[in-house]
């Protein structure tokens, strides 16, 4: 059977081997196409500064071959190499590379859609499109123009919603800042400011100036010791669900100050120089002397001289400002050095502002994949301010731009021997001799560093600390020298000192997980901050004549008797919880909550600790396949939210009773008839004082349209002040006659402030050579009281001759928060005499006839910001405005009036145009009652970078010429719509009132900016 069906076939010995060749050929082209198609390929993925990206996606194009990166970045993928991979991760370009290598490292760029912006929020970082609050972030490049001296400033018209004003336009001085409106009566409007993770006390850092015969005077601004030229970014919170992981400080808002680190590349190297002249922006306008001759009655009053006051006090003033900078980035750390000299006269002649600053940001990474990170921020500064004789409460004396103003133009600066002239009259002096025996200098020094660390415990979890620390001391040195006036004829040195210290100490820990369409992020810690604060004070009389021996602040024991020695010390902490947990699914939906608690010694013991929640909610229906479909949507997100902030701005102490020895309750202790003091109560302990407590909501709407062509934001928000703290007075049988308490349950009275705010901003060109962007912010505001359990609260002192315990503003129940309250004027008789309305019509003016008036607080403010670039040049400008408000001119009450006519003295053309009869009386009412709307061409830049190609290592020479402050358009009468002076009665605060406060100045600046 075998041989039946076997075949068998022999071929001939040259073909098989070429069979068997032809074999062994296929196989190994089939082995080196399988080596092709199907080895391993590895890599890492990095982002654009060489740092690992955990979670990114390496993906075969066309296909589900795809992995994720790991911790470090790292990724191996099958069967790829000769073929395309496409890498991704959110917030980078999505990158597509060719495989032609077994290792293969890949660095993303991040994407350049507005939403995908990484913002600085409350305790870390979020992305933009993450983010559910009201939340804004400025870049240096969009700063407020001009000769800045504090971060405040820097904001002014850049952001829907908060308003910047000065309460004195002196080198250095104060400024409000409101975010959202006024939301309290007495604890302060003031945000929070916090710098490189350090929040900041609203406390002063420096002495104010004490009364030596024109008022007291406010501090300084406490943030005058930052070099704004080493601000990287501000980012203000403006909602509770962003501001409330800051819990009892937060209900103002929050401002972050976010200062530059190194960057990647090769070190850079800047030096900047400007120099500024100012003047004064607007002068009021006066009658002149041959006006003032033609119209006074009594010819005593022309003393023969030809004088412009205004002239004689200011001055064109100059500013240098020198700042050098030089920082790098590494693989593993960066750092940032600075130092600055700036120097800024006042536009009043003897004032002036220096500051010498310094700072050194530093970061290093250790350990394996820089799992272990340290950075330090320290910066120092000394500021000296010259101040001239102005105050917020000269009363009847006044001050001296006051003086300048009422000052006879007939009289002359010095008389027929070469002296000051000596007006020879109570409460009217030469100004010029003014400046001439005053002397006012303060020197503050402070530093304010943070050391944080952070260790990465595994992945996604890391573990954070940070200590800080605030110093500052301030001295200040008050002089009126022996003089020819009423005002202290023998001279009076008052010093005051003050020392600050606050000490930060937080953990905290930080927890990330990017899962599939899941992305959480979560922090938990724990907060303590201890504020120290010490002052002391004395003052010496018959001192020493000017120019004579040795100046009292050089050696208060060379003339001069003793009077007073006072003193004080606090200290107050806040010990916290805080807690926050973001969530977003499929880059679509966003969820955030918040809570912090927070125990602080200022309040009472059945109240240690106050609970601040918040929920938010975010929708970016961009990503909707629906809208996926419309070219038009970029990006568009909704977003909502709610959350509880506080305010414990108050003073301390005010839960616990106070003593006070008094003779009115003192006795006889022996047959001497000696009288020994009694103990007298002066403030009700109330264990129960708390937090005032902000509830907010808020509803916005962030957009990018047409590739970024168009982009912008809309907000509404309702905020809701509640267990306001106030003076009140007291249940019967109490010790004293009012106390402390929370208008709550038991006392009512809230503070509304509700409206709308919006951002649209356009790059209306964008090319090669020509690039131009616009943007517009805007904010309504209805601020309203209510349900307040007292008829009302008066604030807003007015000062002036005759005008002793007067008052402007009014809290009561339906009107705006600080509204005017006075007579109404409407009009003169035929005799020039003031006419008034007889509100309940009994035939009599008086106090029962006042009328509330709408308040300082504007129901509209906006800006309007435009770049520009053209080749090597830039020009850039920015307009400011509000409508909706008014302002007590207290000026023309008491410096301008056309009762000066009368007396000896100047008065302004506005209030002599009118007819008024100059026998009419100083009376507060609404003749001096004005609109406070305008429009300000706030700065104006422009600028030319000079490039040289030979030189490589020259990056560039900035040339620029930028103008601040060129020109308001206003019917207010006085120096400047946007002012407020500090006016409060019993701490409550005062709105709209000018009182002769410091001008603003007009300023051209020239400047260079080198980089190497």
């Amino acid at each position: 059977m075998q041989g039946l069906y076997s075949i068998k076939f022999r071929l001939p010995g040259h073909l098989f081997q070429k069979v068997v060749l032809c074999m062994l050929m296929m196989a190994a082209s089939f082995a080196v196409s399988a080596q092709q198609t199907g080895r391993t390929v590895t890599g890492r993925i990095t982002d654009e500064t060489d740092l690992p990206l955990s979670g990114a996606t390496v993906k075969e194009q066309n296909t589900t071959n795809a992995v994720s990166t790991d911790a470090k970045g790292a990724f191996k993928l099958n069967n790829v190499k000769g073929k395309t991979l496409e890498v991704s991760f959110i917030g980078y370009k999505t990158k597509i590379v060719a495989v032609n290598a077994d290792v293969i490292n890949i660095k993303l760029d991040p994407d350049a859609s507005m939403m995908d912006e990484v913002m600085v929020v409350g305790y870390g970082k979020q992305a933009k499109k993450d983010v559910t609050g009201a939340v804004t972030q400025l870049d240096a490049s969009s700063f407020r123009q001009g000769i800045v001296t504090s971060a405040d400033n820097l904001l002014q018209g850049k952001i829907a919603g908060v308003r910047v004003v000065a309460s004195s336009g002196e080198p250095g001085g104060g400024v409000d800042v409101t975010i959202r409106g006024t939301g309290s009566i007495r604890s302060g409007s003031t945000p929070l400011f916090v710098v490189d993770g350090v929040p900041l006390t609203n406390d002063d850092v420096s002495p104010g100036g004490s009364n030596v015969g024109f008022g007291s005077s406010k501090a300084k601004n406490p943030l005058n010791f930052l070099n704004t030229s080493d601000i990287e970014s501000i980012t203000v919170l403006k909602d509770a669900s962003a501001a409330a992981i800051y819990g009892a400080r937060g209900s103002n808002g929050v401002v972050i100050v976010t200062t530059k680190k190194g960057k990647t590349g090769a070190g850079s190297f800047t030096y900047d120089s400007y120099l500024g002249l100012s003047n004064v922006a607007h002068k009021l306008d006066l009658l002149n002397a041959d006006e003032y001759r033609a119209a006074i009655k009594d010819k005593s009053f022309d003393h023969g001289g030809n004088t412009d006051w205004q002239d004689v006090i200011y001055r064109q003033a100059k500013t240098l400002n020198n700042s050098v900078s030089f920082s790098k980035a590494t693989n593993t750390g960066n750092y940032y050095v600075s130092a600055a000299q700036m120097d800024q006269e006042g536009i009043v002649k003897n004032s002036e502002f220096k500051r010498t600053s310094a700072r050194i940001n530093a970061n290093e990474s250790f350990l394996d994949d820089k799992r272990l990170k340290i950075g330090i921020n320290l910066t120092g500064s000394e500021t000296r301010d010259d101040g001239v004789p102005t105050s917020d409460d000269g009363g009847s004396n006044g001050q001296l731009i006051i003086q300048a103003l009422m000052s006879n133009p007939t009289r002359s600066v010095y008389d027929n021997n070469g002296n000051f002239t000596n007006f020879n009259a109570n409460a009217h002096y030469n100004p010029a001799y003014l400046l001439d025996i005053y002397r006012d200098r303060t020197r503050t020094l402070r530093v304010l560093g943070n050391m944080d660390v952070s260790f990465r415990i595994v992945k996604g979890l890391e573990y954070k600390f940070n200590l800080g620390l605030d110093r500052s001391v301030g001295e200040r040195n008050t002089t009126i020298f022996p003089n020819i006036t009423d005002l202290n004829p023998t001279g009076r040195y008052v010093q005051t000192n003050l020392d600050s210290k606050s000490t930060l100490m937080e953990h905290y820990l930080n927890y990330s997980l990017l899962t599939g369409k899941h992305k959480i992020e979560a922090i938990a810690g724990f907060s303590y901050q201890k504020f120290e604060r010490s002052g002391t004070g004395f003052s010496l009389s018959g001192i020493a004549p000017k120019s004579t021996g040795i100046l009292p602040e050089n050696n208060p024991g060379y003339a001069g008797t003793q009077n007073g020695v006072s003193g004080f010390a606090q200290i107050n902490e806040l010990q916290s919880y805080f807690s926050r947990v973001n969530y977003a699914y499929d880059n679509k939906y966003m969820l955030t909550a918040s809570v912090r608690a927070d125990g602080s010694t200022r309040f009472g013991a059945n109240n240690k600790y106050g609970y601040f929640p918040s929920f938010a909610l975010g929708w970016n229906i961009a990503q909707e396949d629906f809208l996926k479909q419309i070219p038009v949507f970029n990006e568009l997100k909704l977003r909502a939210s709610w959350g509880q902030t506080g305010n414990q701005e108050v003073q301390n102490k005010l839960t616990q009773a106070s003593y006070a020895l008094s003779p009115n309750q003192g006795y006889y202790l022996n047959n001497d008839l000696a009288l020994v003091n009694g103990i007298n109560v002066t403030r009700t302990a109330n264990p129960d004082l708390k937090w005032e407590v902000v509830t907010q909501y808020n509803v916005g709407l962030d957009f990018e349209l047409f590739k970024g062509k168009l982009y912008g934001t809309l907000d509404y928000f309702n905020k809701t002040t509640t267990d306001a703290i106030l003076n009140i007075p007291s249940p019967v049988l109490s010790p004293t006659p009012d106390i402390w308490v929370n208008l709550d349950g038991n006392y009512g009275g809230k503070i509304v402030n509700k409206g709308l705010e919006f951002m649209l901003g356009s790059k209306l060109i964008s090319n090669s050579k020509f690039n131009w962007s616009v943007d517009v912010n805007g904010a309504t505001l209805n601020n309203k009281v209510k349900d307040l359990p007292i008829s009302e609260i008066t604030s807003g002192t007015i000062s002036g001759p005759g005008l002793s315990g007067v008052t402007a503003n009014i809290y009561r129940n339906g009107y705006a928060a600080g509204s005017f309250y006075m007579l109404e004027h409407i009009g003169f008789d035929s005799k020039g005499n003031n006419i008034f309305r007889d509100v309940n019509g009994d035939g009599v003016i008086d106090n029962n006839d006042k009328v509330i008036f709408q308040g300082a607080i504007p129901t509209f403010t906006y800006g309007l910001n435009s770049q520009m670039s053209y080749g090597n040049f830039d020009f850039s400008f920015s307009f400011i405005g509000q409508t909706g408000a008014y302002l007590v001119n207290n000026t023309g009450l008491n410096a301008l009036n056309i009762n000066n006519l009368a007396s000896d003295r100047n008065v302004s053309r506005h209030y002599f145009d009118m007819g008024a009869n100059p026998a009419n009386p100083p009376q507060l009412s609404s003749l001096y009652l004005e609109k406070s709307d305008f429009i300000r061409l706030n700065s104006v830049r422009l600028g030319y970078n000079i490039k040289v190609k030979q030189l490589s290592w020259l990056q560039g020479l900035g040339i620029y010429v930028t103008g601040q402050n060129l020109f308001t358009i206003t019917n207010y009468s006085g120096y400047d719509p946007l002012i407020n002076s500090p006016k409060a009665v019993n701490g409550n605060q005062s709105l709209g009132i000018d009182y002769t406060s410091y001008p603003t100045a007009r300023t051209i600046i020239f400047g260079a900016t080198l980089k190497l």
